[in-house]
């Protein structure tokens, strides 16, 4: 995908970050927007539906948790991108951003060079997944892909962001065991330190929402989708 196709919409309330972010993303090709505020990056990301989004946890008017949580209640920004700012040191929790609809973060202060390459490495996985087929038909659900829920007993569920991902990356493999090493790469990135209560927290929330026992718990290794 062409850089010059991207949209990327950048949000801190500082403006050497924000001009530093933008300055390296255009260089490399990326249309940027720029919001100060978690309340501006809500609008500019209803208005223009941008690819990738870029949000500092600690903002004023709306800070990024909650803005991530709005943008992901958006049908239209369902494939959105988001990744977190955060400085060292800060108190933030990844599982809480995870949860919020996060799919990865980017530690400050930061290096041009390594900041490029997670936003490439961010623009593969949006690559794959606009890529692939929108529709899994499984007995008993559907998952669709486009709008990101599933559908059971003609009954839309709707999943945060990575249990979604995550449910699809497993059903993709039926009867295989995956191992939690491969679902931290392939759910979360390779760039990405999440614990082991991170997956199983997701799991949990997959099989209450669905009300299914489908994903099968394999001791010390990973786990496995069995369709009923």
């Amino acid at each position: 995908m062409d850089p010059s196709e991207i949209t990327i919409l950048l949000a801190d309330d500082e403006p050497d970050i924000l001009e530093f972010l933008g300055y390296n993303l255009e260089k490399e090709g990326y249309h940027i927007l720029k919001a100060k505020n978690g309340q501006k990056a809500l609008k500019l990301a209803r208005e223009h539906k941008p690819q990738l989004i870029i949000l500092d946890v600690m903002m004023p008017v709306m800070d990024g948790m909650e803005t991530c949580a709005e943008i992901r209640k958006i049908p239209e920004l369902a494939g959105t991108l988001i990744a977190f700012l955060t400085a060292r040191g800060e108190d933030y929790s990844q599982i809480a951003g995870f949860e919020a609809g996060a799919d990865d973060y980017i530690t400050k202060p930061l290096k041009p060079k390594l900041f490029i390459s997670r936003i490439q490495a961010l623009l593969r996985r949006y690559k794959d997944l606009i890529q692939t087929s929108n529709i899994i038909r499984l007995k008993g659900f559907t998952i669709d892909r486009d709008r990101y829920v599933v559908i059971k007993n003609d009954t839309e569920i709707t999943l945060a962001r990575k249990e979604f991902e995550l449910l699809q990356f497993l059903v993709s493999r039926p009867d295989k065991v995956v191992t939690r090493e491969e679902i931290f790469v392939n759910v979360w990135g390779e760039n990405v330190v999440v614990g082991d209560r991170t997956i199983d927290v997701h799991i949990r929330r997959i099989r209450e929402k669905l009300g299914i026992d489908s994903i099968k718990t394999i001791k010390g290794v990973g786990y496995k989708f069995e369709e009923e």
